[in-house]
């Protein structure tokens, strides 16, 4: 299917204020019934008298004197009246309630069939987290205590609601009572990602920081803090069996506005990943690895921050980098550790590249395996260029190479199409519209001409959505692999494994998918408001093996190199019915 898209470039560019303290306790205060709710609030707690006792944490005594109101005392403390709202699911009750006067509140999950309870203790931040990067007061910060209802007369349950990966891979259609729509994916046990198919017109991608607690077979806990965007914390109770959730939403959103409103939502499961950890390993513990190592400072999680290790570089800073350094295929990436073998093919060949709707025209002349020369049609001189290319299918050809001299910096991946007279070329340069160290990048759509190989006049590689929901592990050699979730037809998310073979720290980004062949693509994303870096690639569903470029520059100059790895597939989620123009 041939589409017309471009890259968005609006993954990480939605502005967010930095709205202070004294503002958000403000607007909490302007309404004293939060939090809203579409549906009818529970009464399930209702004249109750509860005592909770969490490991490790807080003594909470509440005293619910109707469906709206309660008080609280944490330990020996005095009471304080607030508002909550509740919600039932299965044998479990949910409320949600702020502390009047402080940026706190609580959100606790009761299973009434065992007496146990956990609490997430929520607060908008203004602290530091665990590298002492200064975190945003919007941003909403959540602590997990493990604990039980104390009932007078009985033991002390030993049980405990865990942590866990029984929903690890699981993936998500919900609909709320609110008509907010997303899809929801679990390819991690500390992440998720997540499409938001009204808010966001459901073209991309996002990924969050998540935890996973099992509190029976069927029901889960699951929540999410939109860190390095609004900040707004998602938390609900899902039952799988009747796949439904009840949950709370609490945050600023793009325009500043408070959301803090409980809901009730219907989902379909829309598939199921692979897990890759040990089967005696249930993810009641977190192991992220010695090289990533937790504390057990309050709230601590596992979060990508990646624009505040890559910040925007003036295009002038850009360029002066570039003179001092400029990298063409230098070897040893770990991106490149199971790369294709370096095709000798276009040896000796020449030819020219004529792209659609106006797009360049380019003769090359290929010297050997590793030096050619090109030219723009009518241009009486030619430029030499080093180039390394693959052959990732029979008479399939992929490879790229500098145009050196350019400013800002360009680099062009092409592919020769020998069997079909075709051409794809994915044309980049260094420096987006938001900054200097960013690539930027286009498709365009062509054929080949040279002697003996007549060229069609309509058909061309197009746009396609046929990987949209496929997940594939790339192992790039033995110290790394990374699973891909091809969640959009314009985004996906990567996923770092951790050491006992779990899925952990994800991020994502803006991406287009093109069709070479059947079941040969070719698949270009830049790691937008990260790094900068784009890689582009050539899948091969055939022999499970991809070959590729990376290009980018910023304060180490640039770069154009390699990679390659080794696929498996993972899994699918069924959702290429969610995209498209709504009717």
């Amino acid at each position: 299917m041939q589409r017309a898209i471009y890259p968005k470039e609006q993954m990480h560019r939605i502005k967010y204020t930095k709205i202070t303290k004294e503002e958000i306790g403000r607007k909490l205060a302007a309404r004293a019934d939060w939090p809203a709710c579409a549906s009818a609030y529970s009464d399930a707690l209702s004249g109750k008298s509860i005592r909770i006792v969490t490991d490790g944490g807080p003594v909470l005594k509440y005293e619910f004197k109707d469906k709206r109101k309660l008080t609280i005392a944490e330990g020996d403390g005095f009471a304080v009246e607030a508002a909550y709202g509740a919600l039932e699911l299965q044998n479990a009750v949910f409320f949600s309630h702020m502390v009047p006067k402080i940026l706190k509140g609580y959100n606790v999950v009761i299973d009434l069939e065992r007496n146990l309870a956990t609490v997430f203790e929520v607060w908008f931040a203004g602290d530091k987290d665990s590298a002492g990067l200064v975190l945003d007061d919007r941003e909403v910060q959540r602590h997990i205590y493990y604990g039980y209802v104390d009932v007078p007369g009985k033991d002390a349950p030993k049980t405990r609601h865990t942590l866990t990966n029984r929903v690890e891979g699981r993936g998500f259609h919900w609909k709320q009572d609110t008509g907010i729509e997303t899809l929801e994916l679990y390819p991690s046990v500390v992440s998720s990602s997540f499409v938001e198919l009204t808010r966001f017109g459901g073209e991309l991608t996002f990924c969050s920081p998540s935890d996973y607690v099992k509190v029976n077979d069927h029901l889960f806990i699951y929540d999410r803090t939109e860190c390095e965007f609004s900040g707004i914390f998602t938390m609900y109770l899902m039952d799988l069996l009747s796949v439904m959730q009840v949950g709370v939403r609490l945050g600023f959103n793009e325009k500043d506005e408070l959301e803090y409103y409980l809901f009730r939502g219907t989902g379909e499961i829309v598939g199921q990943l692979a897990h890759f950890e040990p089967f005696n390993d249930h993810g009641e513990k977190i192991v992220l690895g010695p090289s990533r190592p937790q504390t057990s400072r309050k709230g601590e999680r596992p979060v990508y921050r990646p624009f505040r290790d890559n910040q925007p570089m003036p295009e002038e800073e850009v360029w002066q980098a570039v003179q001092k350094s400029t990298k063409i295929f230098p070897g040893g990436s770990a991106m490149a550790g199971n790369k294709m073998e370096i095709s000798d093919y276009l040896a000796g060949k020449e030819l020219t590249v004529r792209y659609d709707n106006g797009g360049p025209v380019w003769n090359y002349r290929f010297d050997d395996r590793r030096k050619l020369r090109w030219r723009r049609e009518g241009e009486s001189q030619w430029h030499e260029e080093i180039y390394e290319a693959f052959e990732p299918d029979e008479d399939l050809i992929f490879f790229a190479h500098l145009h050196s001299g350019t400013r800002p910096p360009e680099s062009v991946q092409i592919v020769l199409d020998f069997r079909n007279g075709l051409t794809s070329c994915v044309d980049s340069k260094l420096g987006s519209a938001y900054m200097a160290n960013e690539v930027s990048y286009r498709f365009i759509f062509g054929v080949m001409e040279m002697p003996g190989l007549v060229p069609p006049r309509y058909w061309r590689h197009a746009f396609t959505d046929e990987l949209v929901g496929h997940a594939y592990t790339w192992n790039y050699a033995d110290t790394l692999t990374s699973m891909h979730v091809y969640s959009t037809p314009h985004s996906y998310s990567w996923t770092i494994f951790m050491d006992n073979g779990a899925l952990g720290m994800q991020w994502s980004s803006p991406s287009q998918y093109a069709k070479l062949r059947d079941g040969v693509y070719l698949f270009s994303w830049v790691e937008e408001a990260c790094n900068g870096g784009q890689g582009t690639i050539v899948i091969n569903t055939k022999t499970m093996h991809d070959a590729g470029f990376s290009f980018g520059g910023g304060k180490d100059g640039l770069n154009l190199g390699t990679m390659g790895a080794f696929a498996r597939h993972a899994g699918f989620y069924d959702i290429k019915k969610y995209f498209g123009p709504k009717a």
